[in-house]
């Protein structure tokens, strides 16, 4: 898939999701010297983990990382080291590129060693050392460790660089309730677990799209599963279940429960939209295009044909270019 189109399906697959939001949460090969001749300039980047965390500390990291991001690195690295967690100490590490990061993250590798946050980094600054083997190594460690978190999943993207970010969200037919709208995200996302825990399929369905969001894949895919124990022959929560097994290095996991939702729900929009968009993650645009086709004509006035059908006109205005660009 060309460059050009992976951009596109990035920008569309959020537009999708866009229809079920429910909360609002504020990258991103040898060791050996020719390697190093090709270095990324600048600093590596620096990804935390804050989540919808809304304590000073986190207010204040956030306000550093951006200060980074910025080139301000000095200012940064003074707001990170008045603390002590492991966000602060990889943050303050990053901050003094390249003056000793490399040997603070091993460091930290020893203190933390199932902290997939350490291991991501550790590879950003192997990479940006031009050790391009290591940083490799270090990212398949932050997706091993800690499989269930924000870290594991970028690292995941830095290891298939050639797919859109992150993992491909299940979009519900249905909206958040009204009572949640307006909530701090922190609060928000409470509420969402407190209705999951005493709710049906809909809550279960809404928190585990909230846990996508907050790259916490296995969360998800828990609380999808937990919507289909309860409600087998919903096609809703099946769908979700199969969404929730994407993985890039394995699609094939949640390619084979979603076909046979093709013959089981022949009338359900979200089995057909769903696989329209995990063919999009895959650069399999002409089979996309099949899907949400069938997606928008099965139920013209259900909210995913209408979604079904705003895909396909964005998807109209891209020409593929089969050979790559």
């Amino acid at each position: 898939m060309s460059p050009r189109v992976r951009v596109f399906v990035v920008v569309c697959v959020a537009a999708a999701a866009a229809a079920s939001a429910v909360v609002g949460v504020a990258l991103v090969q040898r060791d050996d010297g020719a390697d190093r001749e090709t270095r990324p300039s600048g600093r590596p980047p620096v990804a935390l983990e804050l989540g919808v965390r809304a304590d000073p500390e986190a207010r204040a990291l956030r306000r550093a990382a951006r200060l980074y991001a910025s080139g301000r690195h000095d200012e940064a690295a003074r707001i990170f080291g008045r603390y002590d967690s492991v966000d602060a100490q990889v943050a303050a590490a990053m901050a003094r590129w390249p003056n000793g990061t490399l040997a603070a993250l091993a460091r930290l590798e020893r203190e933390y060693p199932r902290s997939a946050l350490v291991r991501l980094h550790l590879g950003l600054a192997r990479f940006w050392a031009g050790e391009r083997t290591a940083a490799a190594a270090a990212w398949r460690a932050a997706r091993r460790v800690e499989p269930d978190t924000p870290s594991a999943v970028r690292a995941d993207d830095l290891l298939h660089p050639r797919s859109p970010r992150g993992r491909p969200e299940f979009v519900t037919s249905f909206r958040a309730p009204r009572a949640l709208q307006g909530l701090r995200p922190d609060r928000q996302l409470a509420a969402l677990a407190r209705r999951a825990r005493n709710g049906g399929v809909h809550p279960k369905l809404l928190y585990g799209v909230a846990l996508q969001r907050l790259e916490r894949p296995l969360s998800a895919r828990r609380q999808f599963d937990a919507a289909v124990a309860i409600a087998p022959d919903d096609p809703e929560a099946a769908t979700a279940a199969a969404v929730g097994r994407f993985d890039k290095a394995r699609p094939q996991a949640a390619f084979a429960r979603l076909g046979p939702l093709t013959r089981r729900f022949p009338h359900a929009a979200t089995v057909r939209f769903h696989l329209g968009l995990l063919l999009l993650w895959i650069g399999d645009i002409d089979g996309a295009r099949r899907q949400l086709r069938l997606a928008r004509d099965v139920d013209p006035g259900a909210p995913l044909s209408r979604e079904a059908a705003r895909v396909l006109r964005r998807l109209a205005n891209i020409r593929v270019n089969r050979n790559g660009d």
